[in-house]
This record gives C-alpha cells, sequence and structure tokens, in this order.
C-alpha cells in the first residue's frame, strides 16, 4: 500500500512538473509575440505621426504660396466643383453627355 501511494504522489508531482513548465513555455512565447507587436505598433505610430507631421507641412498654405513664387505661378485658381468627380461613374457618365453633344455640332455643321 505505501509504494502505491507513494508512486500516486510521484506521478501526480511529476505531471504538474511538466504542466507548469509547458504552461510557462507557451506564456513565454505569448509575451514574446506580445512585446513584437508592441515594438511594430510603436513603429508604426512613429512613422504615421512623421507622415502626418510631413502632410500638415507640405500642404500648408504658406508652403504652397512658396511653391507657386518659386515657380513663378502668379495666378492660382483653386479646381471648380463642379470639375471634381467623386467615383468613375460620374466621370464617364459626364464624358458621353459631352461626346454626344459634340457628336451633334459636328452634325449640325
Amino acid at each position: 500500500m505505501f509504494k502505491f501511494k507513494f508512486f500516486i504522489t510521484t506521478f501526480i508531482f511529476i505531471s504538474f512538473l511538466i504542466i507548469t513548465s509547458v504552461i510557462k513555455n507557451q506564456s513565454r512565447v505569448l509575451e514574446k509575440k506580445i512585446y513584437n507587436l508592441k515594438t511594430q505598433v510603436k513603429l508604426k505610430e512613429k512613422n504615421l505621426s512623421e507622415t502626418q507631421l510631413d502632410f500638415y507641412y507640405l500642404t500648408s498654405s504658406s508652403e504652397v504660396e512658396k511653391k507657386f513664387a518659386k515657380n513663378k505661378l502668379k495666378e492660382f485658381e483653386p479646381i471648380k466643383y463642379s470639375k471634381i468627380y467623386f467615383n468613375l461613374t460620374d466621370f464617364t457618365t459626364i464624358k458621353k453627355k459631352l461626346t454626344s453633344l459634340k457628336d451633334l455640332h459636328e452634325e449640325k455643321k
């Protein structure tokens, strides 16, 4: 009876040791993955903030004016709202209308 209890106790102890080491290794692997992901996120955030800073600097009105002055473009007009196409279908429908109008004018001549 003593040998059986000793065997069971030893078996349970060894199984808990193995289970504990497996769980510890898995958690360590997960921590490494989390750390790597955090560093990637930090790099992406840094890159995003630098890109936003570049965008804000390059699109500021004073920078645009400097570029126009440098290229000697005195007259600058913004694009008319009617010439901005929000998608390709708008562009194609307007283009079809314009080509049909051109065709009508050519037929009249």
